[in-house]
């Protein structure tokens, strides 16, 4: 019966859909627990960013100078007064003194314009100003006493023009008691004495260094003299001589040098001068000879200098960065290019006789010894290569060590070779610009020893 029909319905079950972002969210999940454990676990490595630098090693000594020096002597007596100015050249014509029987009056009797700078003297000076002022940098400060000595050398100048004009006049007055007297040699003019002027290197000992009983005499303008007093020094020529104490640990340092460069404390100027040892006694003396700039500094029988033995510019690294490594080291007429790419690489020859591409590292090359130097790693023991184009070989057997540091660019530790300039207490300076060193702003391990090649670091 129609009434009686059963219908059947039957129940589908949902389809579930996948849900996208819980799906992301588990694998970002699963990457940082793996990051985590790898970061707990690996191995954690200091970085230091390599930057240009230098490294300056110098010693500092206070040297005794010897001159070619002579001591004129009054030949009456007298007060003496001075026509050229310290420091200045004089021929043997050349006005250096009067005596007069008694003290002249230099009283400020010129005129104004006599005392005014010339109009190219100002010009020059303001042309010394300017310059110094546009290129003026902190670090080169000393600049400015050298600045001060050419100001106070001109004004010295003009004052010393006008005293001129002063003795000239009074000289050519009659009765008026004045002898002039000239340049008894060729020479550099000075006024004071020391009683170092005929010293010799044979004369120095310990005590020539010590500056405590030095005395020295400034010969001065109307100063009275009796006849064979000193009135003036000439210093004969530009050659002159500085003397310093070297300790044992010098002496042995320095022998084989013959040049060495010299900066000078007063002005901070630098010269080359030739570098011998003196021994005398227990004393052992370095002797600088200098063929120039001696009138810079011929006031000075002491000068406070410093010998610049090193002074390297490259890249700075820290000496712990810096390891060991040990290369295969193989002729470069080994190395090749595999197949159709741009791999480098050597022929192995396989037990069958065969030969087979495999590609290498190139860590260095020496081009004076035309080797190359290959890593270790993926070698046999004694494996033979097979010279290119060629039924040469050779047994792969000789290592041999360089220096380098771990270079972490990339997240891990590749070896890059390095060439040591110069070193201080905690630092090397390396050579840059290599193909297989180190460029400026590379990041490399702080310490060597740490890691290994291929490394993954943190």
């Amino acid at each position: 019966m129609a009434g009686n029909k059963l219908t059947h319905i039957q129940a589908y079950r949902n389809k579930k859909h996948m849900n996208i972002g819980l799906a992301i969210f588990g694998i970002i999940f699963i990457y940082l627990v793996v990051t985590i454990l790898l970061y707990l676990t690996g191995t954690h490595v200091s970085a230091y960013e390599v930057r240009e630098g230098s490294i300056l090693r110098d010693n500092a000594y206070t040297g005794f100078v010897l001159r070619n020096e002579m001591v004129v002597e009054a030949e009456a007596d007298g007060y003496v007064n001075y026509f050229a100015m310290e420091d200045s050249k004089v021929g043997v014509k050349t006005r250096i003194y009067t005596l007069s029987d008694r003290e002249l009056d230099f009283a400020d009797t010129t005129s104004e314009e006599s005392r005014k700078l010339s109009s190219e003297e100002q010009a020059a000076m303001l042309v010394r100003i300017q310059a110094f002022s546009e290129g003026f940098k902190d670090e080169h400060f000393n600049d400015v006493y050298s600045l001060k000595d050419t100001v106070a050398t001109v004004l010295e100048s003009r004052s010393n023009q006008n005293r001129q004009a002063q003795l000239d006049a009074m000289a050519g007055q009659e009765n008026n008691g004045i002898q002039i007297y000239q340049a008894a040699s060729d020479g550099i003019v000075a006024y004071s004495i020391d009683g170092y002027e005929t010293a010799s290197l044979g004369d120095i000992s310990e005590v020539t260094f010590s500056k405590e009983n030095y005395e020295k005499t400034d010969l001065k303008n109307n100063m009275e003299v009796k006849a064979n007093d000193p009135v003036y020094k000439l210093i004969k020529d530009d050659n002159w001589t500085v003397v310093i104490p070297l300790q044992d640990e010098m002496v042995e340092e320095m022998r084989e040098i013959e040049l060495v460069r010299v900066r000078f404390s007063k002005d901070q100027e630098t010269a080359v001068a030739e570098f011998s040892i003196h021994e005398t006694g227990k004393l052992h003396l370095g002797v600088l000879t200098l063929d120039s700039s001696m009138i810079r500094y011929a006031k000075e029988r002491y000068l406070d200098l410093e010998l610049i033995l090193e002074d390297e510019s490259g890249l700075k690294i820290p000496k712990s960065a810096v390891t060991d490594k040990k290369f295969y080291l193989i002729s470069e007429a080994y190395l090749t290019q595999g197949g159709n790419s741009k791999e480098t690489g050597v022929l192995v020859k396989t037990e069958d006789g065969q030969s087979k591409f495999q590609s290498v590292n190139v860590y260095d090359r020496d081009e004076e010894t035309g080797m190359a130097y290959l890593g270790t790693d993926g070698f046999a023991e004694d494996a033979v290569l097979v010279k290119p184009d060629s039924t040469d070989t050779c047994v792969l057997n000789r290592t041999e060590s360089i220096k380098g540091v771990y270079n972490i660019n990339k997240g891990y530790a590749v070896f890059k070779q390095v060439n040591i300039l110069c070193e201080s207490d905690d630092y090397y300076i390396v050579e840059s610009g290599s193909d297989y060193g180190l460029s400026n702003y590379d990041h490399i391990a702080l310490n060597g020893a740490d890691v290994d090649e291929n490394d993954v670091v943190f």
